[in-house]
């Protein structure tokens, strides 16, 4: 059987019509509105998807945080550094492992992250007016569809490096959202961030390896 046939081609790509830039317009189109919602508690994007993942209980250290975003060590510590700095969050040592920082909701926390489901859905409304149930159900089963075809792809040309300076990601198990359904969850990776670090990540502290001395050759 003959392969389908490409829907693009680099000869007559359609700039500013093509499904990915379609859906990365979408994208920022609902950031936009989820920001709006959010900015009356005080959150930014940054800000409230940390605390919607601690909240629903699948995540509980910086590390599993930067992962389930997919955003660097440093920058995620900068976004728990202005959290706690809020009384949104608080860090604790873990008691299994004292290199791990736990986090935690304070009770401010809670109050605004519970306000968050509330913005995401009234953004999604927005953009599915005039939808019926039959479409909706067909376009989320459409990027569903999408979604798996990259994670396909990713997983068949393993940690290829991709244009931009990005890091293609392996098709590692997404960290849900959803509350544990009272199965443990594996163990994190040790995670030493913690305040007041300035955002950077953490240094070797072992010996600087010394530098070899030139032989010097036996004068005639």
């Amino acid at each position: 059987m003959a392969p389908a046939k490409p829907f693009y081609t680099a000869h007559d790509y359609p700039v500013g019509e093509s499904v990915g830039f379609l859906v990365r317009q979408l994208k920022m189109s609902l950031t936009r509105c989820v920001d709006a919602a959010m900015a009356c508690h005080g959150l930014t994007d940054a800000q409230w998807g940390p605390l919607l993942l601690i909240a629903c209980g699948g995540v509980r250290t910086a590390a599993a945080l930067a992962q389930a975003l997919e955003l660097d060590a440093g920058a995620m510590t900068r976004t728990l550094d202005r959290l706690q700095a809020k009384g949104l969050i608080r860090r604790s040592r873990s008691r299994d492992d004292r290199r791990i920082w736990t986090l935690e909701l304070t009770p401010s926390g809670a109050r605004a992250a519970a306000q968050v489901p509330g913005g995401l859905a009234h953004a999604n409304n927005i953009h599915l007016a005039g939808f019926d149930r039959r479409e909706f159900q067909q376009l989320r089963a459409y990027l569903v569809r999408m979604i798996d075809n990259g994670r396909h792809a990713r997983a068949a040309v393993g940690a290829t490096p991709v244009a931009g300076g990005e890091r293609a990601r392996s098709s590692r198990q997404r960290v849900s959202i959803r509350r544990p359904s009272g199965a443990k969850a594996g163990a994190e990776p040790a995670d030493r961030s913690h305040a007041g670090n300035g955002g950077r990540g953490g240094r070797g502290t072992g010996a600087r390896p010394t530098r070899a001395r030139p032989s010097r050759g036996r004068r005639a």
